[in-house]
Formats: C-alpha cells, sequence, structure tokens
C-alpha cells in the first residue's frame, strides 16, 4: 500500500497538470473566423418591410441636419463602402470633424458603435451622429417638426408606429432598422463560400493568406469570429492626424472634442492626441486604445484606422510588420513580424477574400415632397 501512494500521488499532479495546460490552451484560443450568422435585432425594435423603407428615406433625408447639408449618407456613401473616401470625415459646414468616417458595412453586429464604444446599439448611433456638433448638427426639436410638415412622413410614421406625429426617437429607430440591412451577403464572400464547404471559392494565394492570418501574422489574435473583430480595445502606435498640428479648424474641434469630453484640464490644454477609449473610461491605461475594426468588406472601405491614416491595405499590412508604432499603452501584441513580399500579398489577398466580390450598393431612395401646413386643430 505505501508503494502505492507515490504512484497515485504522481498521476493526480500529472492529471492536474494536463487539465491545467488544457484550461490555458482553452482560455488562450480565438474564436475562428465564420461566416456571418442573422443580423442581430432588438426585442424593442423588430424589423418590417414598412419600417426599413421609412429608414432608408430618412437616412436619405437632407432634412434630418441642422442647415440641410449632412444627411445619414453624406458621410456614409454606397459608393465609397459606405463611408466617405476621406481620412478624416466630412465635417458640418464651418467646422472640421475629427475622426475617420467609419463605414457601416455589418454595424448591425457591434456590441458597441463608434471608435471608441461610446454607445451600445443602433438606435443610440443614429442621434449622436445626426445631432453631434461637428456631424449632422441638427436640433431634435427642429428636425422633429420638419418631419412633422410632411404629410408622406406623417402616413408613414402612423403606419410604422402607430403615432399621430414623426417622433425622433422613432426615426432613429427607423434608421437603425435601416442600417440592419446594410450586411455582406455570404454568397458573394469568398471566405464565407469556403467556409460553408465550397474549397475552390479560395484560390492558393487566398489560402496561404489565410494560413498566415492564423499563424505568423497573428491577425486572428484581434481580428477573429464572424466578424473578423474582437471588439476589444488596443494601443496600435499610430501617428497622429498631421492636421492636428497645422490647421486651425482641425485645432478648434480637437480642443471642443477634448473639453466636452471631459478631460482633466491639463489633458484638455495640451490637447496632443487622440485619447480614445480614455474618453469613455477616463483610466489612463486606455489612452490610444481604439476598437478593432472589422475586416469584412475592407476591400472597398479605404482609408483605415480611426484616423484614415493608411490608403491602403499594403500600408495597414506594412505596418503591422514593422511591429506597429509607439504608443503610450501599445499592445503587447504588436511585435515585427518579417512576412517577405510574397507573404504580405498573399494576406492581402486573403483579407480581401472577406469582402464581397462586389460592392454592396443601395439605390437612391424618392424622399417625401416639400413641406406643406398642417391640418387645422380640431375644435
Amino acid at each position: 500500500m505505501n508503494n502505492r501512494k507515490p504512484l497515485q500521488l504522481s498521476l493526480l499532479v500529472a492529471s492536474l497538470a494536463v487539465a491545467f495546460t488544457a484550461s490555458a490552451t482553452n482560455a488562450d484560443a480565438h474564436p475562428p473566423l465564420a461566416p456571418l450568422p442573422p443580423v442581430p435585432v432588438p426585442k424593442d425594435n423588430p424589423q418590417s418591410a414598412e419600417k426599413i423603407a421609412l429608414g432608408k428615406q430618412l437616412f436619405w433625408d437632407y432634412r434630418l441636419s441642422g442647415d440641410g447639408s449632412m444627411p445619414c449618407v453624406s458621410c456614409h456613401l454606397p459608393a465609397l463602402g459606405w463611408g466617405d473616401g476621406g481620412q478624416i470625415s466630412r465635417g458640418y459646414p464651418g467646422t472640421k470633424h475629427w475622426r475617420n468616417s467609419q463605414t457601416i458595412l455589418n454595424s448591425a453586429y457591434y456590441n458597441k458603435l463608434f471608435w471608441e464604444g461610446s454607445v451600445n446599439s443602433l438606435e443610440a448611433q443614429a442621434p449622436s451622429a445626426a445631432e453631434g456638433a461637428v456631424a449632422g448638427n441638427g436640433d431634435p426639436s427642429v428636425m422633429e417638426m420638419r418631419l412633422r410638415f410632411v404629410p408622406e412622413y406623417v402616413d408613414a410614421f402612423k403606419n410604422v408606429f402607430g403615432s399621430q406625429w414623426p417622433r425622433m426617437n422613432d426615426a432613429y429607430r427607423a434608421i437603425a432598422s435601416y442600417q440592419r440591412t446594410v450586411v455582406s451577403d455570404a454568397s458573394k464572400v469568398p471566405f464565407d463560400r469556403y467556409a460553408n464547404g465550397d474549397k475552390n471559392a479560395l484560390d492558393t494565394s487566398q489560402k496561404r493568406g489565410m494560413a498566415l492570418f492564423n499563424g505568423k501574422a497573428g491577425c486572428v489574435q484581434c481580428h477573429n469570429g464572424p466578424l473578423a473583430s474582437d471588439q476589444k480595445y488596443y494601443d496600435l502606435g499610430l501617428p497622429d492626424f498631421a492636421g492636428f498640428v497645422d490647421d486651425p479648424l482641425y485645432q478648434v474641434t480637437h480642443r471642443w472634442e477634448h473639453y466636452q469630453k471631459g478631460v482633466s484640464e491639463p489633458r484638455y490644454r495640451a490637447a496632443n492626441m487622440d485619447y480614445g477609449l480614455y474618453y469613455v473610461t477616463k483610466n489612463p491605461k486606455d489612452v490610444g486604445k481604439f476598437r478593432t475594426p472589422s475586416l469584412r468588406e475592407a476591400k472597398y472601405t479605404a482609408p483605415y484606422m480611426h484616423n484614415g491614416v493608411f490608403t491602403s491595405l499594403q500600408e495597414v499590412v506594412d505596418f503591422y510588420d514593422r511591429g506597429g508604432g509607439s504608443g503610450t499603452s501599445k499592445s503587447e501584441l504588436l511585435k515585427p513580424l518579417k512576412l517577405a513580399a510574397q507573404e504580405k500579398q498573399d494576406l492581402i489577398a486573403f483579407i480581401e477574400a472577406l469582402s464581397m466580390s462586389e460592392p454592396l450598393l443601395h439605390d437612391d431612395p424618392t424622399l417625401p415632397g416639400e413641406y406643406q401646413p398642417l391640418p387645422a386643430p380640431i375644435k
């Protein structure tokens, strides 16, 4: 019996070691890339064809902005990858913006919106954009009254929401419903077809790129799951947008954003960089961190990063190959990759295979006519 105890103890230790190793391996594992699931829809804003159609009109309607020049579509153009194609988004007339206009493609899958994740739904994102001072700059009471003076909108809101008059919170719900239709079509995405069983959907270069993506290049550490984003926040050490240094209007916006986001006076006075996630958490460890963007439809959504600093996927891959830049809280995941030129091309080929074979385009809707007097009040 005494001889068995050391053996039993050794077996117990060995089994615990195996269990710990397996647990650690599972904890460090990343969700694999996969086709997108059905679009999640909140229970308090169910989809309907009529609501989506109304939301599309409102997304295009110039009346949902301050001076009628900044509808949603002005910064999210289908032909420009549902962004605006510029390094920094166009600002409301008389101002300049301070970040890249993110594509709304597949935004229905994000659990938080905007580069620093400041809102948690499309319903909350819409007013932040339409009413944002350097974005739509619309006054909600004015925008609502504009809709109430358009008979077609009065009828549409009554039909969709059962309300006597259009209300802005319902307008934002309709826009969110429409945005949930701006998603990738899996039948047109080479990777999705490959993952669903068509082994010829990817060519040889793309398959080599997929191996690099999941292996040597380490992209899957952050760009994983169906969305090709872990929806977490990282400091990559990106260079700042040069306009903040020598353009007065960009500097005005930059300092104002610092001020209205509630940073300390020393940080506001310095206004030396975009602090990203820090604005939300006020945790110094979050300075310079931004949400991992989805790589889906990246083929059509240049320029890249929160300040549009890279104009091509080649520049993006070169940046990561160098191990990123110099950040205050730079992620330890970034290390020089030493990719060969062919490996870079293969990696880019695979990233592009996460996009549809043709861009997603929507035709412009027909907007309701001009304002008309409200009906006389009932006496």
